[in-house]
């Protein structure tokens, strides 16, 4: 069989479970405008192969995701109708994740930053190595949490607990992850691979009917594909057109990457 090829992502099919790999490595997978358009892509090809059962995805290298690529900021403040389409691109590739009828399985490694935790929160279910690391940090960048963030982790954790993750922008391991429900395993380093393997081809074995209501009955009971009533991509284009939003962005990089000339 043929698989098609998109920018930024590895696919690899094996009988009914399918890998999507964040292939980024040099720049820790940061989620370009591109990248998240090859994820949107990927999962409409997939969700048009009935016999994909099971959907994984991971980062190439030694990270999920570093999050959203800061040099798409740029791009956010190009042309009104391509900076829209660009703020709403991570929200479109997380939607699309949801949309696929297989089982998907978010396998996440070392750190997973700012979006690629929206992305996770998009799968069904989670498993992490033991050393991952998580954080939100997009108010300490001047940018709201946007790509439909908010409510996909208020659906894992109580408010207060979302304001805290979100508010402090503060970093937090595996074990607390999976002790607040965002996680449904956590497992070795050098386990990862073959625990989702494992876990992945028991699913695909069982009884599609049964699997499909189940993720059918969990996604409506949650709301998951229902309209928002706002606009994330509209309150994310303010924050980076807005100055005070620009400097602690500014201050974010120089505290956590040191001086921009180094």
């Amino acid at each position: 069989m043929s698989l098609p090829s998109f920018p930024h992502l590895d696919l690899v099919v094996d009988g009914p479970v399918a890998t999507v790999t964040l292939d980024r490595p040099e720049v820790l997978n940061a989620l370009s405008v591109e990248l998240l358009e090859s994820l949107t892509d990927a999962c409409a090809w997939l969700g048009g192969r009935p016999e994909t059962r099971v959907v994984v995805f991971t980062g190439a290298g030694r990270t999920f995701s570093a999050g959203a690529d800061l040099s798409t900021m740029e791009r956010l403040l190009g042309e009104p109708t391509g900076a829209r389409a660009a703020a709403a691109a991570g929200d479109r590739a997380a939607s699309a994740i949801e949309a696929l009828d297989a089982v998907t399985i978010a396998a996440v490694q070392g750190r997973c930053v700012g979006g690629g935790v929206v992305l996770v929160l998009a799968c069904d279910l989670r498993v992490a190595s033991d050393t991952a690391r998580f954080s939100i940090p997009e108010v300490d960048l001047g940018i709201p949490l946007a790509w439909g963030g908010i409510p996909r982790l208020l659906r894992e954790v109580p408010p207060a607990v979302a304001r805290d993750l979100v508010l402090t922008c503060r970093e937090f391991d595996a074990a607390e992850a999976y002790q607040l429900g965002l996680l449904s395993r956590v497992c070795p380093p050098e386990e990862l691979t073959d625990v989702v393997g494992t876990l992945a081809g028991q699913l695909a074995q069982k009884a599609q009917l049964p699997v499909r209501a189940t993720l059918d009955a969990v996604r409506a009971t949650l709301g998951i594909g229902a309209p928002q009533g706002w606009s994330d991509a509209d309150t994310l284009l303010a924050a980076v057109r807005d100055p005070e939003c620009r400097s602690a962005a500014q201050q974010y990089l120089l505290r956590v990457f040191g001086s921009q000339d180094g």
